[in-house]
């Protein structure tokens, strides 16, 4: 019997046409593995695929790395160590100099200035760190840092640096839990298997909970509001089981928030005033989360 190719009914073929047409059959997007095809994966159409992938990899990170429990340290990424603050500072005021009648530049000056006095709370957040990460190796000289609660930071600069780089200090673990924005590398503190960058927020805040068997908040910005209102809602719908939630810096946050304000107009119950506590030392933050274990 003649072959297709030989029959009179057929054009005959061209061998380098259909070559051509294997090749592209085989580095077609359609014929790659859907694992391998980046454009798919990362089209808008799979975003319920990339959100579940957010989801488990972190998690199953996490358990092979036999942590069960966190600490979450937030706070601004503006604040800086103390001889960073200075530094910016003088710049802004070597730019006044050059420009006086600046308003611009004024302002800057005045909020370099308050970031300076703020600088305290970098120290503060590191400290802090420093005691939780050492708890284990406080326990029992055999057990390693993963024995005790591992903090958990944003992953960027300013407080989450600092609190990393207290867990650093320490000799200790820690996670970094970042977001693909501008302007926010991950700092160079955190345990370098344990950071993670997302996507989507709301899933990187569920990885600041679900570990979570505290959190410490020190001033910052919209991010520290959002991240503080998400747990404290957490907490009082009784999603997220007890656990110390510590407003760290009594004068900053009693003026950013008058919660009792909020309670005397009854749009919270007096009772959930209870579900914060205030610290303003080191020492005295981490006694409030000691106290559960």
């Amino acid at each position: 019997m003649s072959s297709a190719s030989s029959d009179s009914r057929f054009p005959v073929e061209d061998k380098r046409l259909i070559a051509q047409n294997l090749d592209q059959i085989v580095n077609s997007d359609t014929y790659k593995l859907v694992q391998h095809d980046l454009d798919l994966i990362n089209s808008p159409t799979m975003r319920g695929v990339k959100m579940l992938l957010e989801v488990g990899k972190p998690e199953l990170r996490l358990e092979e790395a036999g942590i069960t429990s966190t600490v979450i340290v937030l706070g601004g990424a503006r604040i800086q160590e103390r001889s960073e603050a200075e530094l910016s500072l003088a710049n802004h005021l070597n730019a006044l100099a050059a420009d006086p009648d600046s308003a611009l530049l004024q302002r800057k000056v005045y909020q370099a200035r308050r970031l300076v006095d703020l600088s305290c709370y970098y120290d503060d957040a590191r400290e802090f760190a420093f005691l939780v990460s050492s708890h284990g190796q406080q326990k029992d000289k055999a057990l390693d840092c993963g024995s005790s609660p591992v903090i958990v930071t944003g992953g960027g600069p300013g407080i989450m640096e600092a609190g990393n780089r207290g867990a650093f200090d320490a000799g200790c673990r820690s996670i970094g839990l970042n977001i693909d924005i501008p302007n926010e590398p991950p700092n160079p503190f955190i345990t370098p298997d344990l950071c993670f960058k997302f996507n989507y927020l709301s899933l990187r805040k569920h990885h600041f909970i679900m570990r979570s068997v505290g959190a410490i908040l020190f001033p910052g910005g919209f991010g520290t509001l959002d991240e503080m209102f998400e747990i404290l809602t957490l907490r009082q719908v009784g999603v997220k089981s007890a656990m110390p939630i510590i407003l760290f810096g009594s004068e900053y946050w009693s003026r950013i928030i008058d919660f009792e304000f909020m309670a005397n107009s009854g749009l919270i119950d007096d009772e959930d005033r209870q579900l914060f506590q205030y610290a303003d030392t080191a020492i005295e933050a981490w006694d409030l989360i000691r106290e559960q274990f």
